[in-house]
């Protein structure tokens, strides 16, 4: 299998993925292909818990302009307004598109899909399934999935670039874990739909397949990657596996307490309490942490707690019952009867790929969706429950845009010679001729260590400075990774290795944009610059690839609707 052609190819097979593959496969004449390096429903999309934001109830009193409003709030007024917009006339659609496609939507006791409060929104329009939404979702469209012929599936195969000739794209190429077959495959679209790269991160709650690959692949075949210094904590991270405890805990009414068991929110946000944005609330809890009302926890993890006992089993287990049985299963502790011990873990990347309003990027026939992309939707903070619904909204337009351009172009993009399909071979698999005396996991590790205690919720000059030497110092050390497993097959030895140049690459735009940012603008908060600056860095950041590291260039935000003002709650 040297060779393989589509007219589409989509990668990544988590939400964004899977509604661009089905949007472009309603045209039954073209030729979809779902490369993933994971089998299908394995995508970290089912790790989603909490819910899918958007206006279901205008005649109860939400709306349109009030959605914008939170989102452009929430995001400290670095998001494209025009963006949030065309974001939120949207969304309703996704919603009853997959009710239409039998996802089990929670109900209200009238009928209606039921709505729950969640942080930053001023309106409980976040749509749920329990607490299991993102794997609800994802199980819906691969149902839908199954009603077109006319999409292949590679799971379990790893793409390690994407090629490009005169800035258009015409394939990329892939190691089949399960054969150890290196080849290409050609395409005249591609749609890259790969998720963040939290796993950089030690205290994460992200899965570990999480390592940004698509973005790195991006990055090095010349995509901007736009905003990366504005990376998501989540408030609610489990003590110590770093495992999602759902906003859906406060949305449903849960309590953040110290350990004087004081709901310490009242000071940080008082109208909002625990469902304040998740950038307001990871620096409340960082603050209680340093400032000595944290409980210990192991190897530097102190906590705080997350009481859910008032609200009460029948709602806990209706409500929240996967959060009920992780507690119990990796802490030993049920909810119903103790709190649970919670500090901020690495979640979410606000930036990704540079897109246009239609997800397109610079380069003709590449368009990116969901987490991978930056169609800048979430500015420097991303209000929960609008992440999910970004991977439906702009998986249906990438797909739908990949779907007009194939159809208008017969013809495939002149193949790359064979020439470049054995170089990226030779590439991939010279590790195993190296002496090297590295490992990828202590590389790895020393990466988490570096990002965990220099580029957290809290950012200064001279750490953010400590963090990028120690990466650079790390990038040189990569070369000379040692490779122990020799076969082609299932080498997750090789893959880890691999996954490491692309978490190294990524860290290094983050630690280099959030040190050129002179600021304090929600996610990236630095305590050298506590304010925001509208003068200097009301506009977006583009790192473009060089060999040397990143180079920063800035484009305006697009502001249609309100002019920044303080952000309070």
């Amino acid at each position: 299998m040297t060779s393989q052609k589509h007219d589409i190819i989509v990668l990544g097979s988590g939400l964004a993925g899977l509604r661009a593959a089905i949007e472009a496969a309603r045209n039954p004449d073209l030729d979809i292909a779902i490369v993933s390096k994971v089998q299908l429903m394995r995508s970290h999309s089912v790790c989603a818990e909490g819910g899918t934001a958007a206006v279901m109830q205008p005649d109860e009193g939400d709306s349109f302009e009030l959605h914008s409003w939170d989102t452009v709030r929430g995001a400290d007024f670095l998001c494209d307004q025009d963006v949030v917009k065309r974001f939120v006339e949207a969304s309703p659609k996704e919603i009853l598109l997959l009710e239409h496609w039998g996802i089990p939507w929670s109900r209200r006791p009238d009928g209606r899909i039921a709505q729950r409060p969640f942080g930053g929104h001023s309106y409980d329009r976040t749509v749920f399934a329990a607490d299991k939404t993102g794997f609800a979702e994802m199980q819906a469209l691969y149902d839908t999935l199954q009603k077109y012929s006319n999409v292949s599936r590679y799971d379990e195969c790893y793409v390690s670039s994407i090629l490009t000739k005169d800035n258009k794209f015409c394939g990329v190429t892939a190691w089949d874990l399960t054969s150890g077959e290196f080849f290409l495959i050609q395409g005249k679209a591609l749609i890259i739909a790969t998720g963040g790269a939290c796993r950089m991160f030690g205290f994460t709650t992200y899965s570990l397949t999480a390592t940004g690959d698509g973005l790195a692949m991006a990055y090095r075949a010349g995509l901007p990657i736009k905003d990366l210094e504005f990376v998501q904590f989540h408030p609610t991270g489990l003590v110590p596996s770093g495992i999602l405890i759902t906003e859906a805990a406060r949305g449903e009414g849960g309590y953040l307490l110290n350990n004087e068991d004081e709901r310490f929110m009242e000071k940080y946000a008082p109208s909002k309490m625990e469902v304040a944005p998740r950038d307001i609330v990871s620096r409340s809890e960082m603050t209680e942490i340093e400032e000595g009302r944290g409980f210990p926890g192991p190897d530097g993890l102190d906590y705080v707690h997350i009481d859910l006992r008032h609200l009460g089993a029948a709602k806990i287990n209706e409500r929240l019952p996967m959060i009920r049985e992780v507690a119990m299963k990796f802490n030993f502790i049920d909810p119903i009867y103790k709190p649970i011990p919670i500090r901020p873990a690495a979640h979410y990347f606000m930036g990704g790929v540079h897109t246009d309003i239609n997800g397109a990027t610079p380069i003709e026939g590449i368009w990116a969706a969901g987490e991978a992309a930056c169609v800048s939707l979430h500015g420097a903070n991303r209000l929960g429950s609008n992440s999910t619904t970004e991977c439906l909204v702009w998986g249906k337009i990438t797909g739908e845009e990949a779907a007009k351009y194939a159809s208008k172009h017969k013809a495939l993009p002149s193949p790359q010679k064979a020439t470049t399909l054995k170089e990226e071979e030779a590439r991939v698999f010279s590790r195993f001729s190296s002496d090297g005396k590295e490992s990828a996991y202590v590389l790895r590790r020393e990466l988490q260590r570096t990002m965990d205690s220099k580029v957290g919720v809290f950012r200064t000059g001279p750490d953010l400075k400590s963090a990028l030497n120690k990466i650079q110092e790390i990038k040189n050390s990569l070369p000379a990774i040692k490779v122990k497993d020799r076969g082609r097959i299932y080498n997750t030895d090789l893959l880890s290795a691999l996954e490491a140049d692309n978490l190294v690459d990524l860290a290094e735009i983050i630690v280099t944009g959030a040190l050129a940012r002179t600021e304090s603008r929600g996610a990236h908060s630095r305590r050298d610059f506590p304010n925001r600056d509208d003068v200097n860095w009301l506009k977006h950041t583009l790192a473009h690839y060089t060999p040397k590291g990143p180079r920063l260039d800035y484009i305006p935000v697009t502001i249609t609707m309100w002019q920044p003002v303080e952000r309070k709650y």
